[in-house]
C-alpha cells in the first residue's frame, strides 16, 4: 500500500519575482515536505537576475540539493516538460534533465508530448516520441530515475491516448505523472482515469479546478498551467487519496497552484486528509 506525502510544485512562487532559494524557504515555511523544481535549458534574464524560480541545467545540480538540505525539504521530482513530438528539442533536453535529476537527487523527471509539429501525422508523431523515450529511458535506467508522462496535450488528453504513449517503449522507468486538473478539464473522469493508471503512477500533480474555470473550459482545453487552491474546486480529494493509498509505490502530491496564499490553503486542506 502506498504512502502519500505532501509536496508543492515551485510554480506557486512564479508571480512573486523571487529566486529559487526564496521559493524553497517559502515551501518549508508552509510545511511542505517535498518540492518539485522546474528546470530549463541555457540561460535567461529573469532567473539569472533572481526574479524567477526556474533553475538552469547549466547550473550546478548541487545548488538544488543544498537548498533542500538548508530548508529541510526533499525533492519529489523535476518539472522538465519538453515536446516529445519534437526530437530536435526533447531528446537532449530530457537526457540532460535526467542526468541533472540523478545528481541533485530527484527521483522523477516529469514531461509530456508537448505541442506537435504542424506538418506531421499522428503516426509520425508517435514514432518521433518513441525515439525520444527510447533514448531517454536508456539514460534513466542506468541512473535509477523515473520518467513521469503527464496528461497535458493533444494525444495524452484521454486515457487511451496516454496509454498509447506509455506503451511506445517497454521500460520499467517510464510511468505516469497524473494531473488531476488536466484530466478533469479534458472532459474525462479524473477518478476513473487515476484508477486506470494506479499501478503505473510515479508522481501526482495535485491540481484543483475552480467552478468558474470548469464552466468555461472543461472539454475545450487539454490542460492548464496551475489550478486554484486544493479544496476550493471541483476535485474530490478524498477519492483521489483513497485511490493513491492502493498504489504499489509511495506517491508525492505535488500541489500545482498559482500563489503562495493558494499553496498555504492547499496545505491546510490536504494535510488533515492525508
Amino acid at each position: 500500500m502506498g504512502r502519500i506525502y505532501l509536496g508543492v510544485n515551485m510554480e506557486f512562487v512564479r508571480h512573486d519575482d523571487k529566486p529559487f532559494e526564496w521559493g524553497v524557504e517559502k515551501a518549508a515555511e508552509l510545511g511542505y515536505e517535498y518540492i518539485e523544481p522546474m528546470v530549463h535549458w541555457g540561460r535567461e534574464l529573469l532567473s539569472e537576475a533572481g526574479y524567477f524560480h526556474s533553475v538552469s541545467m547549466l547550473d550546478d545540480p548541487l545548488r538544488i540539493r543544498r537548498a533542500c538540505e538548508q530548508f529541510g525539504v526533499q525533492l519529489s521530482g523535476l518539472s522538465a516538460h519538453c515536446p516529445l513530438c519534437k526530437p530536435e528539442v526533447s531528446t537532449e533536453y530530457l537526457k540532460q534533465a535526467i542526468r541533472f535529476a540523478a545528481e541533485c537527487g530527484a527521483p522523477v523527471v516529469n514531461t509530456d508530448e508537448g505541442p506537435k509539429p504542424l506538418w506531421t501525422t499522428a503516426d509520425e508523431d508517435h514514432m518521433l516520441m518513441r525515439y525520444v523515450l527510447r533514448e531517454a529511458s536508456a539514460v534513466a535506467e542506468s541512473r535509477g530515475v523515473l520518467i513521469g508522462l503527464e496528461p497535458h496535450q493533444q494525444y495524452s488528453k484521454t486515457p487511451e491516448g496516454l496509454d498509447r504513449i506509455h506503451q511506445l517503449v517497454d521500460s520499467a522507468v517510464i510511468g505516469i505523472n497524473f494531473d488531476t486538473g488536466n484530466a478533469y478539464l479534458s472532459g474525462e473522469d479524473p477518478i476513473g482515469w487515476l484508477q486506470h493508471v494506479n499501478d503505473r503512477l510515479v508522481h501526482l500533480h495535485a491540481k484543483d479546478i475552480s467552478v468558474a474555470q470548469s464552466d468555461s473550459e472543461r472539454g475545450k482545453v487539454t490542460g492548464t498551467p496551475v489550478g486554484c487552491a486544493c479544496g476550493e474546486g471541483v476535485i474530490d480529494w478524498a477519492r483521489v487519496i483513497e485511490v493513491c493509498k492502493s498504489c504499489p509505490r509511495d506517491i508525492v502530491f505535488s500541489v500545482e497552484c498559482g500563489t503562495v496564499d493558494q499553496a498555504q490553503r492547499s496545505a491546510e486542506y490536504l494535510r488533515p486528509l492525508l
